[in-house]
């Protein structure tokens, strides 16, 4: 993740950076020689010289913002933003899914169940999943390229009860991981507060203390970059109106949204491309 974090424009990741960044973030230099190892072997990215002297450059075609595992889909991203602006209200509609597939297309069936998952689509029962979100154009794309169009069926429904339960804030309870996506926001937002740009002393940090350094700025970018994917990751995304309140996802966004803007302002010349792509996901 680090290695990828830190490729420039050209492809290319300086070893010198790689080594300093990996180790502010806690890794041995044992562990990145370990992972530059792998990552040649596997033929992602070819090396020209050793150690903290050495130029690992990409192999093949640049992968776009999906290739890099710090950065959601912006379009997801943008989603989030706008309904953390009330610019996304819940028209009150659950959007169902169902599908059975035999077990000689397994593996079709659980890339459809994966996609489903991956949009924020909850199990209610085996085949059958449900949304507040519209996300039925993407399932049917996903089920067409799986060759599974004739086993899906998409239902939208006002009137769902599962258990027993029909109060949307209670079903959202019930079927969604609320408190663990509560606490990945709560720490992407400690970590936004503390994040402050090099020469800047005290921004954004309750200690008052300063950051110095390319290093530390791009090391405090990817450790940000990666709490804001494992919060948002496996966020459903649901409407506000269906979340607790207070609810820390909005105030974590903001906040990441602002260290961001700092940390990218201090960036170095040339630095990593993750900036450009980070910054094009919360544009």
């Amino acid at each position: 993740m680090v290695v990828h974090a830190l490729v420039r424009e050209d492809g290319t990741v300086d070893g010198g950076e790689l080594y300093e960044v990996a180790g502010l973030l806690g890794m041995t230099d044992q562990q990145v020689r370990l992972c530059v190892k792998r990552l040649v072997a596997e033929g992602r990215f070819t090396v020209e010289g050793r150690g903290r002297r050495s130029v690992l450059r990409m192999a093949g075609a640049e992968p776009g913002p999906g290739g890099l595992p710090l950065v959601p889909e912006v379009e997801f991203v943008r989603h989030a933003y706008r309904q953390d602006r009330g610019l996304e209200p819940w028209d009150g509609v659950w959007h169902a899914f169902a599908f059975a597939v035999p077990e000689s297309a397994r593996a079709s069936r659980d890339a459809l169940r994966d996609t489903l998952t991956g949009l924020g689509a909850a199990p209610v029962q085996g085949g059958l999943y449900v949304t507040p979100n519209a996300i039925g154009p993407y399932v049917r794309a996903r089920a067409a390229e799986l060759g599974l169009a004739q086993s899906l069926s998409c239902l939208g429904t006002r009137d769902l009860a599962v258990g027993g339960i029909t109060d949307p804030r209670a079903l959202a309870e019930r079927l969604w991981p609320l408190p663990e996506i509560a606490a990945r926001y709560e720490a992407l937002g400690a970590l936004a507060g503390r994040a402050a740009p090099a020469g800047q002393a005290g921004e954004g940090r309750p200690d008052g203390g300063a950051v110095a350094g390319s290093a530390q700025v791009i090391a405090q970018a990817v450790a940000l970059a990666a709490a804001f994917s494992a919060a948002m990751l496996p966020d459903p995304l649901l409407p506000p109106e269906l979340l607790p309140r207070p609810w820390p996802g909005r105030a974590a966004r903001a906040a990441a949204a602002g260290a961001w803007a700092r940390l990218a302002a201090a960036a170095p010349p040339g630095g990593p491309r993750l900036f450009r792509l980070y910054g094009e996901a919360l544009a």
